[in-house]
């Protein structure tokens, strides 16, 4: 619904101006179908299941020019689906119908290695594929697994028993700490 107060501001305008009047339409229409009341609904209008994201997200923005957004939890966690996935206290992207793009903050995990995922984009809708883009490969999940927001379980980086690898360069070779060695592995 448009604002009252809107309509009245547009009112003000000459009618012979009617290029401003419709600009200022499109905008305000703009504004109604950008604004949302959680960061799900916004997954939700733009062709995206509600589950990509975990549960407990405390704050978040969404640019309206750019459609870049920024999530806050209160601390990282991890979550499952068919893999384990990595979110950073803070993680962003730029939404758009079907897909995140630019994504920063979220890392899969296959077998031992943590990818960074980049972007997320949805098959067409009615192959019930959803892929992540981490970089080498893609990787197809079914996208029932991201009908509802999924528990995210806190972790502290600095208390983990076993070593974080993120491979962020495919170019780059991982060099395994030997037996006895307090040295982390490095990426």
């Amino acid at each position: 619904m448009i604002n009252p107060k809107f309509t009245q501001f547009l009112d003000k305008f000459p009618k012979s101006n009617m290029n401003l009047h419709l600009l200022a339409t499109i905008i305000s229409i703009l504004f109604i179908t950008t604004q949302s009341s959680s960061i799900y609904d916004a997954l939700s209008s733009n062709g995206l299941p509600i589950g990509l994201l975990p549960k407990g997200i405390t704050n978040y923005t969404i640019d309206p020019s750019t459609n870049r957004f920024e999530v806050h939890l209160n601390s990282s966690c991890n979550t499952k689906f068919e893999t384990s996935v990595r979110f950073d206290w803070n993680f962003a992207g730029v939404l758009s119908y079907g897909k995140i793009s630019n994504l920063s903050g979220i890392a899969a995990q296959d077998l031992f290695l943590w990818f960074p995922v980049k972007g997320i984009h949805v098959d067409v809708p009615t192959s019930g594929l959803i892929y992540f883009d981490v970089g080498v490969v893609f990787k197809q999940f079914a996208l029932s697994s991201f009908e509802i927001p999924k528990d995210c379980t806190a972790f502290d980086v600095d208390g983990l028993d076993t070593e974080l690898i993120v491979l962020k360069d495919p170019s780059r070779t991982i060099q395994q700490p030997t037996e006895g060695d307090d040295q982390r592995a490095v990426a």
